[in-house]
């Protein structure tokens, strides 16, 4: 599992590691660990041109160590300060000593636009805003591969937010623990390649978290011998209507797929849905009359009729975790009421809904993803399952997980229903909601990667879940 720490954690970490350890031993190890992956990324070292963009704070320093490291081993190495006055003085002594050349922001275009590999020191985890004027026209001219110190300059390394413009990495060689802005969107986007470098810091909880295969792989459910449909999980699901039909079929096929025992839907799509899965148990509800179930998915397609508004408070009524999705977010009643609630709920709003709940807007939500998703979680005291281009999971007391399998290619019509159908079998199979959401985005979109890159239809997203968890169970 990737797991991302606040600055304020990761500088708390260091000044602690620091006392212990002799001067400038961790910028050292930080400077090692730099030109490792700089030196692989060239393959070539001798001969290669390398361009340092260095600002004036600590990964200034960092990018000046590992360049002195790469000159010694032959490669042409400039560096572009961008504050002369204020360079990290070891760092710019021990470039010198080792044959680099020393250049000023006005004339450091033309070795910008030469190197074969141009390395970000502009600023650190604690920069704020967009890049300044020279830095924007250094980064520009920039042709070959490139590496950011820490993080993309101009990214938030706390919250993934942009704000200016960044630096767009082909690699982010990240020192003692991943921040959350490397694993949020839209900052992400900016990191490129990823790669962690052990600096030995002492780290306390997360405050996010990705999962990976072995962590899926270790919390997706499976039968053990004495296992039946019911002791599996039976999951219920409320979706469609006559204007959306296919939601009711969408949310099912997700929820075959997703180790629950059964699937008991409700609603007017009977017909169409036992046409397509006739292992499905079907009633035209209410969900009070339609049998035992350990969870509940509302909302795909149902609508805002009298109908809807009954199942909505049948589906709350019960004693089982409950999935609310789509057009059963606008049936939500008052926040206090669903915290009141005593078994968990799950809400999975895209953006423009979690807008609606929050009272902000759409744009705010999208540029503050992070404060948003924990914001729904809080207010609601639910999980909250952010969907998105970096879909988040928020639940109160724990690290925000963030879902790294996601890709463009599931924008597209259904695509939700699949998910929900696919996160309430995993409620049902008895995964907590924390853990139901992030699964089973993570395998949604692991079985878009499948697929991809083409245009995808939600069906067959659902069919290629089966192929996506055998993925990661091996």
């Amino acid at each position: 599992m990737r797991t991302g720490y606040s600055v304020e954690k990761v500088r708390a970490a260091e000044r602690e590691l620091m006392a212990r350890l002799p001067d400038g031993a961790l910028m050292a190890r930080a400077a090692a660990g730099l030109a490792a992956a700089c030196a692989g990324l060239l393959g070539r070292v001798y001969g290669a041109r390398v361009a340092l963009i260095v600002g004036s704070g600590d990964n200034g320093g960092d990018a000046l160590y590992a360049g002195a490291r790469l000159a010694r081993r032959g490669a042409g190495v400039s560096a572009v300060l961008l504050a002369p006055e204020r360079t990290h003085p070891g760092g710019l002594a021990a470039l010198r000593a080792a044959g680099g050349r020393v250049l000023t922001a006005g004339d450091g275009t033309a070795a910008v636009a030469r190197a074969d590999l141009v390395v970000d020191g502009i600023v650190g985890i604690g920069g704020k805003g967009g890049l300044r004027p020279d830095a924007q026209a250094l980064m520009r001219a920039a042709t070959g591969t490139v590496v950011a110190v820490d993080l993309p300059s101009g990214i938030d390394a706390d919250t993934g937010e942009v704000t200016g413009e960044a630096v767009r990495a082909d690699a982010t060689v990240t020192f003692g623990a991943y921040k959350p802005g490397l694993l949020i969107d839209p900052a992400h986007e900016h990191a490129g390649a990823l790669r962690l470098v052990d600096i030995g810091l002492r780290l306390p909880e997360p405050d996010i978290e990705a999962l990976q295969h072995a962590d899926v792989a270790a919390l997706l459910p499976r039968p053990a011998a004495e296992s039946d449909k019911y002791r599996r999980g039976v999951v219920g699901v409320v979706a469609g209507s006559s204007r959306y039909p296919g939601a009711a079929v969408l949310t099912v096929a997700g929820a075959l797929r997703g180790g629950a025992g059964a699937i008991r839907y409700v609603g007017p799509g009977s017909d169409a849905v036992i046409a397509r899965f006739p292992e499905g148990l079907v009633t035209a509800g209410p969900p009070r009359k339609a049998g035992r179930v350990q969870a509940w998915v509302i909302g795909p397609g149902v609508g805002d009729d009298e109908g809807a508004h009954q199942a909505m408070a049948d589906v709350l009524a019960s004693d089982v975790p409950a999935l609310i999705d789509a057009d059963a977010l606008h049936l939500l009643p008052p926040a206090g009421q669903l915290r009141a609630r005593e078994a968990p709920t799950l809400l999975t709003p895209h953006a423009g809904e979690a807008a609606a709940l929050l009272g902000t807007t759409r744009e705010e939500v999208e540029s503050s993803r992070l404060a948003s998703v924990r914001a729904l979680a809080d207010r609601y005291g639910a999980t909250a399952l952010l969907k998105g281009s970096t879909t988040l999971v928020a639940t109160p007391s724990h690290p925000v997980r963030a879902n790294p399998t996601g890709t463009g290619w599931l924008a597209t019509a259904g695509s939700g229903d699949v998910l929900s159908g696919l996160t309430g079998s995993l409620l049902a199979a008895g995964l907590t909601p924390h853990n139901a959401a992030s699964t089973a985005a993570y395998l949604h979109g692991l079985a878009a990667r499948h697929l991809a890159p083409r245009p995808l239809t939600s069906i067959e997203v659902a069919s290629a879940l089966t192929a996506a968890w055998r993925d990661v169970t091996g």
